[in-house]
């Protein structure tokens, strides 16, 4: 199961409180103060780490609270510090605050690690507040309160490359002709019910990912079909492919799927239209031979841009499309 958000309660631990003690030793009748501090709360930290992949995890789990520092006691002796709490999570989560809507933190490289909720300082004991004036304090600090709060995390798939189209456009077909990954593919809309990724990998023993989005459809930025909840993974790729269904069977001209993709896109978020984006013209193999160049020309037209013509059941210009995206990937990259 793909989880790509959740919402959590963190809290670091209270501070323990200071102590109030006096020395009371043989053959020192008059002796001073000996309260020592309280430990400080643990933290609440999340963390990067490579073995998780989802939020699945934090799902069934709302609420993190750090283990509070012990109080102080006498003899000088500090409160023992209250245990931290790790929380792993996978590369690509965005921090939220909920309460605001502020992003806290952008964690998106492997190891990194943020205190989200800092424990409590712990209470100075009656030792701390002896002076030449005030030489037996009957007074010690309480602990300070861990911060808290409400956290929304949500994850955004780090892939280089994304497929995005109508559904039954081809991308989980493109995706499994590419990699090793072996998505779910049927003729159904809406046959991938979550992000998929592969590695592409190269001759020149490089590699790329790419992520297989769910098919848009019109509305998406509101939430119509799988919602806009798939678009905040395309916002971190480097390149898009648009995928357009061309045969006679398409229920949407081609055309006119691309220039719904495209809007849906600049309603949820204009800076996805400025990326540099590949066009292909998937199921030339359904097309009538004599008549596909003109065809192609002419979708060429409508839309104002280059069309890459491919099939994926016979691996037509397959290796065209893989050559226009490394080439695409070296000049964003350079």
């Amino acid at each position: 199961m793909f989880i790509d958000e959740a919402v959590i309660y963190v809290k670091g631990g209270d501070g323990g409180n200071g102590c109030i003690s006096f020395r009371r030793e043989k053959y020192i009748p008059h002796g001073g103060p000996d309260g020592g501090d309280g430990g400080k709360g643990g933290d609440v930290i999340l963390h990067i780490s490579g073995k998780v992949d989802t939020l699945l995890d934090l799902t069934s789990r709302v609420k993190y609270i750090a283990e509070n520092g012990a109080h102080g006691k006498g003899n000088t002796r500090t409160g023992k510090s209250g245990e931290d709490i790790l929380i792993d999570l996978p590369k690509g989560t965005i921090v939220i605050d909920k309460e605001s809507g502020r992003i806290l933190k952008d964690m998106s490289t492997a190891g990194e690690s943020v205190v989200i909720a800092r424990g409590g300082r712990g209470g100075r004991g009656n030792k701390y507040f002896a002076s030449s004036t005030n030489q037996v304090p009957r007074h010690a600090e309480k602990g300070k309160p861990g911060e808290e709060r409400w956290i929304i995390l949500q994850l955004k798939l780090l892939a280089d490359v994304g497929l995005i189209g109508m559904p039954n456009a081809g991308k989980s077909t493109l995706l499994s002709r590419l990699s090793a990954a072996r998505p779910k593919i049927a003729e159904y809309p809406f046959t991938t019910l979550q992000p998929q990724l592969g590695i592409v990998e190269l001759k020149d023993y490089r590699r790329f990912v790419m992520a297989d989005i769910p098919g848009l459809v019109e509305g998406a930025h509101k939430g119509i079909g799988l919602g806009d909840e798939f678009l905040r993974h395309i916002e971190r790729t480097k390149l898009l492919v648009h995928l357009l269904d061309i045969s006679p069977y398409a229920t949407t001209k081609p055309e006119d799927a691309y220039h719904i993709i495209r809007n849906e896109l600049q309603q949820y978020n204009p800076q996805l239209t400025e990326k540099k984006e590949i066009i292909v013209a998937n199921k030339t193999d359904l097309l009538d031979r004599e008549t596909e160049n003109e065809y192609i020309q002419a979708l060429e037209k409508k839309i104002s841009k280059p069309v890459c013509p491919v099939s994926m059941v016979t691996g037509e210009n397959l290796d065209t499309l893989l050559n226009l995206i490394t080439n695409a990937l070296r000049e964003i990259l350079s």
